[in-house]
């Protein structure tokens, strides 16, 4: 009566046995989780793609809204001038620097109130220093 030799990882009846089921259950997770890696790399390249084009083109819009600034300021003060009816050039340009600097005051002024309101999360501290007590069974 010749009989085969018993393969490792299965048992008499041709069963998996519990040893090949947590290597195959490994190598699944394994697999799995490498696939997740990579979803997230590819997804994560796409959206530095479009955050770097979007940068971009905020970065011209606000050169060209510099622009748009400085050709607003000189005619304005072209305009306080008004072919020479008005004030000097000089006098004129003045005024609208003068103009920019109460706006850019202003600006500070107000940036400077809402930057004293920033607070530490006071409840979120409190909280964390709760946890190892609650780990600990103390809570």
């Amino acid at each position: 009566m010749a009989t085969e030799p018993v393969k490792p990882g299965t048992d008499l009846q041709g069963d998996p046995t519990i040893g090949k089921l947590v290597m195959d259950a490994q190598r699944d997770i394994s697999t799995l989780i490498s696939k997740e890696i990579q979803l997230a790399k590819s997804e994560i390249k796409v959206s530095v793609k479009h955050g770097g084009v979007g940068i971009g083109l905020f970065a011209g819009a606000a050169f060209l809204g510099l622009l748009a600034v400085i050709m607003l300021s000189v005619s304005i003060a072209y305009f306080i001038h008004w072919n020479g009816a008005g004030l000097d050039l000089h006098w004129a340009f003045l005024i609208v620097f003068g103009l920019y600097l109460l706006i850019a005051g202003l600006l500070a002024f107000i940036g400077l109130k809402q930057v004293k309101q920033v607070k530490a999360p006071e409840r979120a501290i409190e909280q964390g220093k709760q946890i190892p007590q609650a780990l600990k069974g103390k809570g």
